[in-house]
């Protein structure tokens, strides 16, 4: 049993992120009239249409060299424990170098095919551009349908991957549309994610259906406040570990190199609360407050507040301009939000630098719009005596 004092204090915990956050998306919204010099130029970004072909052919590649390493193609259709024994018999390496793997069979395969809807096309069209979109568009469907499907994949992250096609629709980018499209995904959370488990293990029981309230009170999918109850016990018997914050931005270096690199922030709760089960998540109200208690919640949680608030912003501004970077990324980060608020962050950054990395590789700074030959020769042909002037093409969005 939790005492009253550690219930109180987790509660705290919980207020003071939510008010931080929305502090810093306050502080953001008085501050949206002026220009931002970092984050404006970095979402106005375009697509390159030759980097995403290449993304394309480096998504379809990294399927036909990994599939097999992951257990083959009916490994993927199976279970979860079936596609993490496939992969652990077929590669005996380290599990990290396991996971790594399959998110670089999994995060290109995503983004080349939202990527590939959003290409920017010439309005005369160019022959070669949408002849290799056509013939690619099919083969990329198959490869997510194959490596982002949900039996084989973390709930979180299937839903992230056919959320962020769903709302990246033009159709559902006005205030009405989205605001049932949202309403939509609420529901769903809450009556179908319990029941989204059935593919985890080989051996599964038949659904049975029961109350929210039952849900929330007795599914193991809903130990957040649990979880940090268990972080703030932590902290008061062994103390804060501001180091720990060191390893997130730090996943990349070997424990060979780094002897004393911080351990992930579930399996630490877990083997404080003496269970033999460490596959659990640390909220990020919790793995913060681990660091240095409650500034370093306030920090963190006023900073996403602020940054994402500023990032809705100039996604309105741009939302006229079709193949940008916001246009990408935000559907897409702002349903990763739910893994980021689950955690711990150390399971969950190596899959987060593959999706912030992918996408500023394959868009570039915006300047002056170059035709393809094919749309140049369409330029340069004679046209009527009231426009012999030739103009360079405006380049479109994707046109679903």
């Amino acid at each position: 049993m939790v005492d009253a004092n550690t219930a109180f204090l987790t509660t705290a915990v919980v207020e003071a992120g939510l008010m931080a956050y929305s502090g810093g998306s306050a502080l953001a919204s008085w501050r949206s009239a002026r220009t931002s010099v970092a984050l404006e130029p970095l979402l106005a970004r375009r697509l390159s249409p030759v980097r995403v072909l290449l993304l394309c052919g480096a998504a379809l590649l990294l399927a036909v060299a990994l599939i097999p390493g992951q257990g083959g193609l009916s490994a993927f259709f199976l279970s979860r424990q079936a596609a993490n024994e496939a992969a652990a018999a077929a590669e005996p390496a380290a599990s990290a170098d396991r996971a790594m793997a399959a998110w670089l069979l999994s995060v290109p395969a995503f983004w080349a095919l939202v990527a590939l809807v959003h290409v920017p096309r010439f309005s005369a069209g160019d022959r070669t551009l949408r002849g290799l979109r056509w013939l690619l568009l099919p083969l990329l469907i198959a490869v997510n349908v194959v490596v982002n499907n949900p039996i084989s994949q973390p709930r979180f992250w299937a839903g992230t991957v056919l959320l962020a096609l769903v709302f990246s629709a033009s159709w559902l980018r006005g205030p009405r549309a989205f605001r049932f499209g949202a309403a939509a995904v609420a529901a769903v959370v809450l009556v179908v994610f319990p029941y989204s488990d059935y593919f985890r293990y080989d051996k599964r029981e038949a659904v049975k259906v029961v109350s929210l309230a039952e849900q929330f009170t007795s599914n193991g999918d809903y130990d957040a406040f649990q979880q940090v109850e268990t972080g703030v016990d932590y902290v008061r018997t062994h103390g804060f570990t501001p180091t720990a914050a060191l390893g997130p931005p730090l996943f990349f270096v070997p424990r060979a190199v780094w002897p004393g690199k911080p351990d992930d922030a579930g399996i630490l709760l877990a083997r404080h609360a003496g269970y033999t089960f460490t596959n659990l998540s640390a909220p990020l109200w919790v793995e913060t407050y681990m660091w240095a208690g409650f500034p370093s919640v306030i920090a963190v949680f006023g900073l996403i507040g602020a940054v994402g608030r500023r990032i809705d912003h100039l996604r309105h501004r741009l939302r006229r301009q079709r193949g940008t970077l916001a246009a990408l990324v935000v559907p897409a980060f702002g349903f990763y939000q739910l893994v980021l608020l689950r955690g711990s962050l150390m399971a969950i950054v190596g899959p987060l630098a593959l999706l912030v990395c992918i996408p500023l590789l394959i868009t570039r700074k915006p300047g002056r719009r170059v035709l393809p030959p094919s749309a140049q020769e369409s330029a340069c042909a004679p046209t009527s005596s009231e426009h012999r002037a030739a103009s360079p093409l405006p380049t479109g969005g994707a046109r679903t």
